[in-house]
């Protein structure tokens, strides 16, 4: 979709985009602002600002790009507001570095791991989503799906296998 997005310059396309993460990036300026209003007022001035950024920025990880970019706003936005306020009340420990790198990675595995889900067989993909994301018994996959019961199982062990060799070779070890 961002590659897309890119190429054409769609904004119905980067607003499909930006929407499926809006709520986080309100969130986020709620956590700096504390104000309802000011954080969707920079929720909308991020959306801008990025739909433009987007068009000439190489992305290769939008969420955490976009979470910096949403951070850095807000933190711009009360500098602006209160020029007394000196960066070091904004700056991070190592921990929480730590921590954003350790987000930033299962970010990219979760993504690996969505990828890999969907170069799956149908079926295989339908059972493993169903089995795994759902939560559903064997017996509620094959009744819902009307698929055999030992197929069900056959579908998910494939998956499963095939999901691990898929996962290996984008060197995603969890």
């Amino acid at each position: 979709m961002l590659s897309k997005y890119r190429e054409t310059g769609d904004q119905e396309l980067f607003g499909n985009l930006f929407n499926t993460y809006m709520h986080l990036v309100y969130g986020l300026c709620l956590k700096y602002f504390k104000n309802r209003d000011d954080s969707q007022d920079a929720t909308m001035a991020i959306y801008e600002d990025i739909s433009i950024k987007l068009l000439t920025t190489e992305v290769q990880h939008f969420k955490s790009w976009l979470y910096m970019v949403a951070k850095n706003h807000c933190l711009m936005e009360l500098r602006k507001k209160n020029p007394e306020i000196h960066n070091d009340i904004f700056m991070e420990s190592t921990e929480a570095v730590h921590l954003n790198d350790d987000k930033i990675e299962l970010e990219r595995d979760l993504e690996a791991l969505e990828d890999c889900i969907e170069q799956l067989k149908l079926d295989q993909k339908d059972c493993v989503k169903r089995f795994f994301l759902e939560k559903k018994s064997y017996q509620q996959v094959n009744e819902e799906t009307g698929i055999d019961l030992k197929k069900v199982k056959s579908h998910i062990q494939n998956g499963k296998r095939n999901l691990k060799m898929c996962l290996e070779s984008k060197n995603v070890s969890r």
